[in-house]
């Protein structure tokens, strides 16, 4: 089977990496747009506390997460080991610590069905302190030690190698789809057509654009985060855990003594690129309040990603009604990396007609949005 990918994301590398290893002829096209989620978003893998109370993103997002480690497993196996994913766990500490009873039944209520969550156990301040060394000295928390975190960059990049490994090609460019007789046939690219029995769109919050010469209306809109990177000069930052207050901010640290602060939720916001100076204080702010211990940090560099958001939230993954050929995955939202490598996956599946493992109805691309 050959299918064209438009959009090398994490969703984009992932679904080429899965349909390849399944004997699929991949080409994929990346334009490489500037503000790009999964260049600037903060990897951060730990879906069991989210407060969404929509089944169906929680059986994603959970599903992310349990499938980790083999795919992981499976990149070592293809000599690609350098992904910044590391089990590191996560502190939760909101900014009333009567929220942490709330929280932590949540996470017993959702422990026998992942098992990767791991032990949740509550932390001190002086023990919360010992794992995370800046953060705030005078409030508990609790402790999930199966959270992890990842490097968007990295993880995509070595996909997309595997993915080569295997067979699959990556170009650059942006082609236009071709369609005709109530399917699509192809792309077209610098005046060529490129043949193709099925075109993935996982071209992130520039998918609309690219899919409304067809009549097909996708329902996701760019939402603007503006994430903060602190130097540690001479901290050894690469086991620190991961620390969510509870109030859509979080910071987490990678190896190089690098601390990611983020992120801004600029909905509306369209394809504003420039860092602001409003966008800078309201992340800086909250991660001094939570971390006072960063207020002497290195400033490294704000990158700003374009989230694609979907209309209610939940990702758009599937076969395109009345258009064969066409499928889309879209909609992550601020849990790209947590969902991205799983989505690939049913992405893949459907792609070649088999059954995925799990149901694909709630996330079509093209549904009414819940009220």
């Amino acid at each position: 089977m050959r299918v064209i990918i438009i959009g090398g994301g994490v969703f984009g590398a992932s679904t080429a990496y899965h349909l390849v290893r399944q004997g699929a002829s991949v080409t994929l096209f990346d334009r490489a747009d500037t503000g790009r989620a999964t260049a600037a978003g903060a990897g951060i893998v730990c879906p069991w506390v989210t407060r969404v109370e929509d089944p169906a993103f929680y059986a994603i997002a959970a599903g992310g997460a349990r499938v980790y480690p083999e795919l992981v497993a499976q990149l070592g196996a293809d000599r690609e080991s350098e992904l910044g994913y590391r089990r590191v766990g996560s502190i939760i500490m909101p900014e009333d610590p009567g929220r942490l009873d709330a929280v932590e039944q949540r996470l017993a209520a959702r422990s026998n069905a992942a098992p990767e969550m791991g032990a949740v156990r509550r932390l001190t301040a002086a023990e919360a302190v010992a794992m995370f060394p800046p953060v705030r000295r005078d409030r508990p928390a609790l402790h999930i030690a199966g959270a992890a975190r990842v490097n968007g960059r990295l993880l995509t990049a070595a996909l997309l190698r595997a993915a080569q490994k295997h067979g699959a090609a990556v170009r650059q460019g942006s082609p236009e789809i071709v369609a005709g007789g109530g399917g699509v046939s192809g792309v077209r690219l610098d005046g060529a057509v490129i043949g193709a029995d099925a075109v993935v769109v996982t071209a992130g919050a520039w998918a609309p654009a690219l899919l409304a010469p067809l009549g097909v209306a996708l329902p996701v809109v760019p939402q603007k985060g503006q994430i903060v990177h602190l130097g540690m000069r001479g901290a050894a930052t690469a086991d620190w855990p991961v620390l969510q207050p509870l109030n859509d901010y979080y910071l987490l640290s990678f190896d190089d003594s690098r601390v990611v602060v983020g992120a801004t939720r600029e909905t509306g916001s369209g394809f504003d690129e420039p860092v602001t100076a409003a966008g800078q204080a309201e992340v800086l702010n909250v991660a001094l309040a939570c971390a006072p211990g960063l207020a002497r940090a290195e400033l490294i560099e704000t990158r700003v990603g374009f989230r694609p958001m979907a209309a209610d939230g939940r990702p758009l993954l599937g076969k395109v009604a009345g258009v064969a050929g066409l499928l889309v995955g879209n909609g992550l939202g601020a849990s790209g990396l947590t969902i991205g490598p799983y989505a690939g996956r049913l992405l893949a599946d459907a792609t070649l007609g088999r059954m995925p493992e799990l149901d694909l109805a709630p996330y079509d691309p093209l549904r009414t949005p819940s009220p």
